[in-house]
Order: structure tokens, then C-alpha cells, then sequence
């Protein structure tokens, strides 16, 4: 069957050949055909070259990307500055004793940790020192919030206590101080005029709670723990 054809073709080529006409044009088409052969290979391997440059452009941006989102998903947390002249604490809480007090565990040391800006109901100490009404409702408040985690604490001072003054910071971005206040169960901290304020935010979270009548704020004659520590345990008014 192929030599057959073959054969034909041949014929028909040489049938061709025998008329002049007919020989320029086969000469023309051929010399067409050697000229795109001679273009293509170039213009073809300029877009295999553009393909790969494509290639490898995309793929260099997904690894960027990933690279990126690799990078971005490890980010370590914002780092927490001390206070001018304070200190970063961190640690893990194992103990919390009221609305305003805690202890923290670092390494095999535990450190004592009284919260700045805020002032909790007083609990109960002994006869002579009662507790005060929500104390226990804010302590359990505060350890809802802190109790078993690990916090970072930006620290101010150690009050004659011994105990470390801080703001226990919170994944949010807030702090355990601003909660406590923002929910009805800790005052702002104006003893003294306001000399233990550290946190101006403190104040207006507690104004709110008070218009809204959150937590301690239900009662009327609800007494500063400040006062309460002098009246009642001091004076024993109460």
C-alpha cells in the first residue's frame, strides 16, 4: 500500500515538474515552507521561555506567599515593654486569693501579685476583719479570667507588701485590671487621691459599670475597699 503511493506521488510530482508554470509554483511553495521552517524554532523556543519565565514566577510567588504565611502563622507575640522604672514579670497562675490579688509561679518561684489600678471587695481575713459584700463574686470573677494561665505582667513596683504591683495582661490586648473594673467587680483605685492609678482607662470602665448597674454596682451603698479597711477593720464601724 505505501509503495503504491509512493508510486503515485511521484507520478503526480513529476507530472507536475514537466510543466514550467507548474515548476515555479512548487519552487515558490517550497522556498515558503524552508522559510517558515527556518522562523519557527526560534519564536517557538521564545514562547516555551516565556512559559517557563510565567512557571517559574508563579511558582517563586507561592513560595513568598508561603514562605509568609509561614512566618506570620510562628510570629511571636508583641513584645510587652516594662514601665519606666518597673519590671515583666511572666508567669503561671496558681493561686488567686481575691478580686485584686494573686500568685504567680516562675520557674520554682512564686511571686506575689497585686493588681494595679484597682481595688476589689476586701475578703474576709479574720473576726475582726469581715469581708466585704461580692468578694467572692470577684474573686471568682478574677479567676475565671487568670486562674491556670500563663500571663505576662507589666509591673510598676513592689508595695511595702512585697508584692509585685502589675497590669496582668490579656490575649485582647487588655488587661485582668481593665475586666474587673469594666465588669462591676473592682473600683478604681483612688486612694489617696489617685496616687495608686497607673491605668487612667480604669476609671472610665468603672463609670460605665456604674450607669449600667453591673456587679457591685447594684447595691446603693456599695464602700470603697479603702474606706471599708479603715472603718471596719481599723475603727471596727461596720
Amino acid at each position: 500500500m505505501n509503495r503504491l503511493l509512493n508510486t503515485t506521488l511521484r507520478r503526480a510530482l513529476n507530472a507536475l515538474l514537466s510543466n514550467r508554470r507548474a515548476r515555479v509554483w512548487v519552487t515558490a511553495l517550497l522556498a515558503i515552507i524552508a522559510a517558515g521552517a527556518a522562523v519557527w524554532p526560534p519564536d517557538q523556543a521564545g514562547n516555551q521561555t516565556s512559559s517557563q519565565r510565567s512557571s517559574q514566577t508563579s511558582s517563586q510567588t507561592s513560595s513568598q506567599v508561603s514562605s509568609q504565611a509561614s512566618s506570620g502563622g510562628a510570629q511571636a507575640a508583641p513584645h510587652i515593654a516594662a514601665p519606666r522604672g518597673g519590671f515583666v514579670l511572666e508567669g503561671r497562675v496558681v493561686r488567686v486569693a481575691d478580686g485584686d490579688t494573686f500568685t504567680v509561679l516562675t520557674g520554682s518561684t512564686q511571686h506575689r501579685i497585686r493588681m494595679a489600678s484597682i481595688d476589689a471587695p476586701e475578703t474576709q481575713k479574720d473576726a475582726q476583719r469581715r469581708g466585704q459584700p461580692y468578694a467572692r463574686a470577684s474573686r471568682d470573677a478574677l479567676a475565671s479570667l487568670v486562674s491556670g494561665k500563663t500571663l505576662t505582667l507589666r509591673c510598676y513596683e513592689k508595695d511595702r507588701y512585697d508584692r509585685s504591683v502589675c497590669d496582668a495582661m490579656l490575649p485582647d490586648g487588655g488587661t485582668a485590671n481593665q475586666k474587673q473594673a469594666e465588669s462591676g467587680m473592682a473600683w478604681a483605685n483612688m486612694e489617696g487621691k489617685g496616687k495608686f492609678m497607673r491605668d487612667p482607662a480604669v476609671r472610665k470602665l468603672e463609670q460605665q459599670a456604674r450607669q449600667a448597674r453591673r456587679g457591685l454596682w447594684r447595691d446603693e451603698g456599695a464602700v470603697p475597699p479603702w474606706v471599708w479597711r479603715y472603718d471596719c477593720w481599723k475603727q471596727q464601724k461596720c
